[in-house]
């Protein structure tokens, strides 16, 4: 195989990038090697010797500590679980939060071999048993996996003094009704309150 197709081999293994897109994009990094390609290679070198996993919640960090985790003003006696980084990220940018992070590393699937032992499940529990920590909030995507995953903490967290909450489902702001599927309709009637 020569390099240019195993440049277009690999680049078509990133989520989103087929063959096709793949080998558009490495065209364009060839047509602007000095502007685009040897730039984007200098990046992702830097990453990859840089860039490692929080010690404490999973997160990526250019320390063993990320900065969510040594920033003091963050509200310690919460701790937010999230699915992967992604999901860390996202809560992050909507502003929303501003407690800790405990990243699971995916959630529990018989279907796919994810066991409890696989996720940082562990790890959590150590969590929630300190002193500090008075809340977790499951923060699981609303799929069957992420119910079963939420399910099994609740179970795993009991014996900790914290309260374990989740994240509301329902209707997102300026959702019609009419667009809704059925299990967000379902969980927006179930989580309905009064006021």
């Amino acid at each position: 195989m020569s390099p240019l197709e195993n440049l277009i081999k690999q680049l078509s293994k990133l989520p989103g990038l087929g063959s096709r897109s793949a080998r558009r994009a490495v065209l364009h990094m060839l047509k602007k090697k000095d502007t685009v390609m040897m730039p984007l290679i200098d990046a992702m070198s830097t990453v990859a010797d840089n860039i490692q996993i929080c010690s404490l919640c999973g997160n990526l960090s250019e320390s063993q500590v990320c900065g969510i985790c040594s920033d003091e003003r963050r509200d310690r006696s919460t701790i937010c679980v999230v699915e992967d980084i992604a999901d860390l990220w996202a809560m992050e940018r909507s502003g929303a939060y501003r407690g800790l992070y405990h990243v699971l590393g995916g959630t529990l699937s018989a279907l796919d071999g994810v066991q409890p032992e696989d996720l940082k499940i562990e790890e959590l529990v150590l969590r929630a048993n300190s002193i500090d920590v008075k809340e977790i909030i499951l923060a699981l995507n609303a799929t069957v996996e992420g119910a079963a995953t939420i399910h099994y903490l609740t179970e795993c967290l009991e014996p900790a003094s914290v309260v374990v909450s989740k994240l509301a489902h329902g209707l997102p702001v300026g959702g019609e009704l009419d667009y809704l599927d059925d299990g967000t309709l379902i969980a927006a009637v179930k989580a309905r309150r009064v006021g």
